[in-house]
């Protein structure tokens, strides 16, 4: 009887610790990841309890990972998550923001969250109209420049957030404001490889503030816009030869082939001289071997920071034997600025490569999008 008691006891005791296993599974919290189609340097996933947000590509050939908790108010204020686990902690909705390039300015536009950004490295150089306003009336602060942020100021303004940017991550700037308690996230739209992809970058705002079917319905006009004006050139059987960029010093720099600008002037069905290169960043090449193969391009774009056929001829008298000068198909977008000299396309252009793509197809295919004006790029004076 007393080894039968034992027996009855032990089994009693395992059923008990099983029934326990049961009771205290936890459910699982629902999954769901930010789509995202053409962008690979951010993900965002939704727990429904909290957000993970990382940061897969910060600069070119990035080794590093950053993770970010994303916590509503209310989550924040009963979390118990382990701060050591994540390169910083977010409350979201963000209610101040800084942001320190100018391409971060039309995505927190076009949410309607313009309001929020409390301080800028560089006010001179923003164009929005919107934006200008607060900076005129000193809703936002002017923090000196990039390579230096004032920080004395920025911890005054006490943002929830700094948007920044880096190509290496070391920056001693950045790490004094998170020793001060100010998260920093550096933003990596400007290192994808598509047009599109950069503009996708609009989501990753639109997680930070809430508003993710807002920016993802954005998002989709513009791609649509891009699609739509691609599937429009690539009807035309008649392609311009293209020359890009002009010389700095003794070297010619231009777009590789596999480049986003590339990838703009393939998607306006264009002839680009130089198309079939391959690798990171810009060519670097010798006057010669650019004359030798572009001398009798029929048009030629973005050639550099020269605004004028007189600037141009000035700076170099080889200039003027191309074709292109001769003829005067020369364009650029560095006429196009703000009020305070700031150029459109470097604010705007990454977000709208709509728009971008539309300018391009209007030089190279006049007899397409008759009714179309030219947003960023205009005749070189």
């Amino acid at each position: 009887m007393k080894k039968l008691f034992l027996l009855v006891l032990i089994i009693g005791f395992v059923g008990c610790k099983n029934d326990k296993k049961i009771n205290r599974t936890l459910p699982s919290l629902d999954r769901s990841e930010l789509i995202l189609k053409y962008a690979k340097g951010f993900s965002v996933v939704d727990y429904g309890q909290y957000k993970i947000l990382k940061i897969n590509s910060p600069w070119p050939k990035s080794e590093k990972t950053y993770t970010y908790l994303l916590l509503t108010k209310e989550q924040a204020m009963v979390s118990t998550f382990n701060k050591d686990d994540y390169d910083a902690i977010i409350t979201i909705p963000i209610e101040k923001i800084v942001v320190t390039s100018t391409t971060h300015i039309p995505a927190l536009e076009l949410l309607g969250v313009e309001q929020t950004l409390v301080g800028f490295p560089g006010t001179d150089y923003v164009s929005s109209e919107k934006v200008r306003g607060l900076i005129d009336t000193k809703k936002i602060r002017e923090l000196g420049e990039n390579e230096g942020i004032n920080t004395e100021v920025l911890l005054e303004l006490n943002p929830n957030l700094v948007v920044g940017f880096g190509i290496d991550g070391n920056n001693k700037t950045f790490e004094t404001i998170k020793k001060s308690g100010i998260p920093v996230i550096y933003n990596g739209d400007w290192v994808e490889d598509s047009p599109l992809a950069k503009a996708e970058w609009i989501k990753f705002f639109g997680v930070l503030f809430n508003k993710v079917a807002e920016a993802d319905s954005i998002f989709n006009r513009i791609e649509k816009d891009y699609q739509d004006a691609k599937a429009l050139a690539s009807k035309v059987t008649t392609k311009p030869s293209v020359l890009s960029g002009a010389m700095h010093k003794d070297v010619w720099y231009l777009p590789n082939g596999t480049s986003p600008e590339a990838q703009l002037l393939k998607d306006a069905n264009v002839n680009y001289l130089y198309s079939k290169t391959t690798g990171s960043g810009s060519l670097a090449l010798s006057f010669e071997s650019v004359f030798e193969k572009a001398k009798k391009a029929d048009l030629w774009l973005s050639p550099s920071y020269y605004s004028s056929f007189e600037a141009l001829e000035k700076a170099n008298q080889h200039y003027t034997k191309f074709d292109a000068f001769k003829n005067k198909s020369i364009y650029t977008f560095v006429n196009t600025t703000g009020a305070t000299g700031g150029v459109l396309y470097y604010e705007l252009g990454t977000t709208r490569p709509d728009l971008v793509l539309k300018d391009l197809i209007k030089i190279c295919h006049p007899e397409l999008l008759k009714d179309y004006k030219p947003y960023f790029f205009k005749p070189l004076e």
